[in-house]
């Protein structure tokens, strides 16, 4: 009776210590590992995609203005200057990874959209790349051109979320495989006599 009781009250006190993203894995919905990647939406994988493009790209175009602000355009890449910023784009390429992956699984039944998301993914890694500036440019040039990178991703976002919405209704997207039903028992011998 002891040892029920027992192990009762330490069942109750791990189902009350699991923590929300068991239970919200369980339901099946997308987990991107913390808010930090995804801070406005994390219904689904595609979702959090699209919120971390522009999300990370921000953090690390902040380090990149601090680092201006710190040492000036020109030294803002000279020796170990630039390393936050290196970091950091180094980091988010990492953190994109999951979100990515899983705005893929979720599209993969439709070729466009798939398409838009790997366009997506590499012009957001071009344009991490191209937060350094380059000394044939100016202070307002490469101030328009990391700006601009906002208006583009919002096209390529659009652009993917157009082609989700839009999918043709017979390509329909994968669904929870029901469980396959048990093959009927066999009569035996004995049964066929009766």
């Amino acid at each position: 009776m002891f040892a029920r009781l027992t192990a009762t009250v330490l069942a109750a006190a791990a189902l009350a210590a699991a923590p929300h993203a068991a239970a919200q894995a369980a339901a099946g919905k997308f987990q991107p590992g913390s808010n930090y990647i995804c801070p406005n939406n994390t219904d689904s994988g595609l979702d959090c995609y699209l919120d971390a493009v522009v999300h990370l790209y921000t953090m690390c175009r902040h380090v990149k203005s601090i680092e201006i602000i710190e040492f000036g355009l020109p030294a803002a890449q000279e020796g170990v200057n630039g390393a936050k910023s290196e970091y950091c784009v180094d980091k988010q390429k990492i953190n994109i990874v999951r979100p990515y992956q899983a705005a893929l699984k979720e599209a993969t039944p439709w070729r466009d959209v798939v398409e838009n998301l790997r366009h997506l993914q590499q012009y957001w890694l071009d344009a991490m790349v191209a937060l350094r500036w380059d000394s044939k440019e100016s202070r307002e040039a490469y101030e328009d051109r990391v700006i601009q990178v906002y208006d583009d991703l919002s096209w390529k976002i659009d652009a993917v979320r157009v082609a989700y919405t839009t999918a043709p209704e017979g390509a329909a997207a994968p669904v929870a495989a029901a469980p396959k039903a048990r093959p009927k028992a066999r009569p035996t011998a004995t049964a066929k006599a009766n």
